[in-house]
């Protein structure tokens, strides 16, 4: 594809469909490339300054709020509110703190609906490995994604990780709670539970449901799908971990976490401004893109 072709493409869209969007479609066009080893000549910049037009173009009515990040607090809230016997909440439970801790996409620990579970691209129980020891000696549960949104099957997918954490937010207990009222089988769903006679894969909708209806008996304020990457990043930051190493943990470039931190900078600043230390690095993260 040529350079012209791309961005006539993008401003035939601007208008009509949001930036983030627009963003996507040609993410999904450079993977295209990636995958079957066709050269992708294009001059980056220019088509990120053609995006930044197509952002600023979006039509109101497809805009949508910031999420606000999901805080421990929140976790801890949940917990008290669900029956962690119960197979859905348990699978839940384990789902949500395995993703948080992990500061990994949701969709890459659910499913779009009940029928669209797939082994070679779902992450499935024998994906899980525990108590592996890490470089400091630390141990580590490891879960490999064999597909993702950076690396697609045919690149072999991602290996990302937890650590066990103390309080009623850690994801060491909530995972082998699941594991042990729901057993689901090696080749299933990570995080399937038991449905009448069977073993039913955890999807997207029914996680969100779950949560938002946790939260809100515990009279906690409803949080979204990317609330738990946005809390999770606020959570590791505030405790003092490298931007280099959250850049690992999240898998990111050092181009695109600057401008995530950009793109959240008013929901995360109410959190960081006690913190100056914290604060100082934020702000010279986010202008490092610039430069």
């Amino acid at each position: 594809m040529s350079q012209d072709t791309l961005a006539s493409f993008i401003t035939d869209l601007a208008g009509a469909y949001a930036g983030d969007t627009i963003a996507n479609y040609v993410q999904g066009v450079r993977a295209w490339h990636r995958i079957y080893d066709i050269s992708w000549n294009i001059d980056e910049l220019h088509i990120q300054t053609i995006l930044k037009g197509a952002r600023k173009s979006t039509p109101e009515a497809l805009k949508m709020p910031k999420r606000q990040p999901l805080l421990i607090e929140d976790i801890t809230a949940v917990r008290a509110q669900i029956n962690l016997s119960e197979p859905l909440d348990a699978a839940f439970f384990a789902c949500l703190t395995t993703t948080f801790f992990t500061a990994a996409r949701l969709g890459e620990f659910t499913i779009k609906n009940l029928g669209s579970f797939n082994a070679e691209t779902h992450i499935k129980t024998k994906d899980v490995q525990q108590d592996i020891v890490d470089r400091s000696g630390n141990k580590v549960t490891t879960f490999h994604l064999p597909h993702t949104k950076m690396v697609p099957k045919e690149r072999g997918g991602e290996t990302i990780f937890w650590a066990r954490q103390e309080g009623p937010a850690d994801p060491n207990a909530a995972l082998t709670n699941h594991l042990e009222v729901n057993q689901p089988p090696q080749t299933a769903h990570l995080f399937a539970y038991r449905h009448n006679s069977a073993h039913r894969p955890l999807t997207k909708t029914t996680f969100l449901a779950c949560l938002r209806k946790a939260l809100k008996e515990a009279g906690r304020p409803i949080k979204h799908g990317h609330s738990i990457r946005i809390g999770a990043t606020l959570e590791y930051l505030l405790r003092g971990v490298p931007f280099e190493a959250m850049k690992g943990i999240g898998r990111w470039s050092s181009d695109s976490f600057s401008r995530y931190l950009r793109k959240h900078a008013q929901i995360l600043a109410p959190y960081v401004q006690a913190n100056p230390d914290l604060h100082q690095r934020i702000s010279q993260e986010q202008m490092s893109v610039i430069r």
